[in-house]
């Protein structure tokens, strides 16, 4: 499912991020960028080595914050890693590090000049978020990025399996941007 936000399309698709030709594929990574499991892992192995030989060169990445390096044998430019907020109920700002981690994604992939980036749903796996509630925080998040710039071009929302799709579509589908303050 396409839809516009502004003048960027944001598109669902159901896959596998390692293996979708964009600009710059993000990265759900974990704070000491040291690689794991779930998309961080598939990242680091698909990649291969360069990519951690960059991550080296950080000293890690708080919570809602993003580092950009190589993709290495990805087929992509870049791996945009993004550290999500481990989820304890909501009442910890889980929501705010959450659209922070789209945000800040966005902005490096645009500075970087790319023209289109790749997701994952961020945080919905061992960190525990809400799998329809971490999409409404990206919808919003994305929406609210796209009314100040209008790079990336395209944004990919990729899920995993049907049942990610289905929910992500839908949300897509009905979205209404809440009304900033």
């Amino acid at each position: 499912m396409d839809r516009f936000f502004n003048k960027v399309l944001v598109r669902v698709v159901e896959g596998d991020i390692t293996s979708i030709a964009v600009d710059a594929i993000v990265n759900a990574a974990n704070s000491r960028l040291r690689g794991g499991g779930g998309v961080d892992g598939a990242i680091h192995r698909a990649g291969g080595s360069q990519i951690m030989e960059e991550c080296r060169r950080y000293d890690g990445c708080p919570t809602g914050e993003a580092v950009i390096t190589t993709a290495g044998h990805l087929p992509a430019r870049y791996v945009i890693h993004t550290v999500g907020p481990v989820y304890r109920g909501g009442a910890s700002k889980e929501a705010e590090l959450l659209a922070s981690c789209y945000q800040r994604s966005l902005a490096l992939a645009s500075q970087a000049g790319s023209r289109s980036v790749s997701f994952p749903c961020i945080s919905t796996g061992v960190y525990g978020y809400p799998f329809e509630e971490a999409c409404k925080v990206a919808l919003q998040a994305i929406h609210a990025f796209t009314c100040d710039h209008s790079m990336p071009q395209e944004i990919l929302l990729v899920a995993y399996g049907e049942r990610d799709a289905g929910i992500y579509e839908a949300l897509l589908e009905r979205f209404e941007p809440r009304p900033s303050m």
